[in-house]
């Protein structure tokens, strides 16, 4: 009976430890959105977690050993979905619908996610890391998108005969820039009766038809 208790108190204390971990990680995800790596702190994190410090450092051990780990709950999922629809996108013979499918390779996993989350917090982390001067230092971007980059613009590269590295890098990098934006935007991408408004797009469900135009302006970036 007392070992059984002992299980007991020991699967609920791991569950507890569990929780407390996503919790930490999903409150650091929005901190390091909105102050970035250098303006954030770990006190901040567990003051919205609702967390001892300590507790924060013994999970993560540092604030980037606890920055990495937000990476690290995002990215692998989206690589995988991109990789696979690299595989689909180099399977097709027709090369403009081949086009059209890198891109969806690209940009779907991300819009994915900032739909499926209605929240831009991880976007605007990516957009902070991008643009930081630190960000190499640390490698978050190399280490864990760049293969899956090189992949994006071998397929590219294939689906655009005739157009130079040059030319193809600077269309990866435009789309890239485009859609970390749009990760990280409140809302601002829309023109009614000729004035931009907020109405927070992507907050809202979207239908595969509005995610399909969506693709298709990054098509135009690409391919024009």
């Amino acid at each position: 009976m007392k070992a059984t208790k002992g299980a007991r108190a020991a699967v609920e204390a791991g569950s507890a430890g569990a929780s407390s971990r996503e919790r930490i990680l999903q409150k650091a995800e929005r901190v390091f959105g909105a102050y970035g790596f250098d303006g954030a702190s770990m006190r901040q994190v567990a003051e919205a977690a609702d967390v001892p410090v300590a507790l924060v450092s013994y999970h993560f051990g540092s604030k980037e050993g606890l920055y990495r780990s937000v990476f690290e709950r995002r990215v692998p999922t989206v690589v995988e979905q991109r990789a696979a629809g690299l595989a689909i996108a180099m399977s097709e013979a027709d090369l403009d619908r081949r086009l059209e499918l890198v891109v969806k390779a690209l940009v779907f996993p991300m819009l994915h996610l900032r739909a499926h989350d209605r929240d831009p917090s991880f976007g605007r982390v990516l957009a902070h890391e991008t643009m930081d001067p630190s960000s190499e230092q640390r490698g978050f971007i190399r280490d864990m998108f760049d293969p899956v980059a090189r992949a994006v613009v071998e397929a590219l590269t294939s689906a655009l005969p005739g157009r130079t590295q040059e030319d193809i890098w600077w269309a990866y990098e435009f789309m890239l820039g485009a859609m970390v934006y749009v990760m990280g935007d409140a809302g601002r991408i829309s023109l009614r009766n000729n004035k931009f408004e907020a109405p927070e797009l992507l907050h809202r469900p979207r239908s595969l038809r509005q995610w399909k135009k969506t693709v298709r302006h990054f098509v135009s970036i690409s391919g024009d």
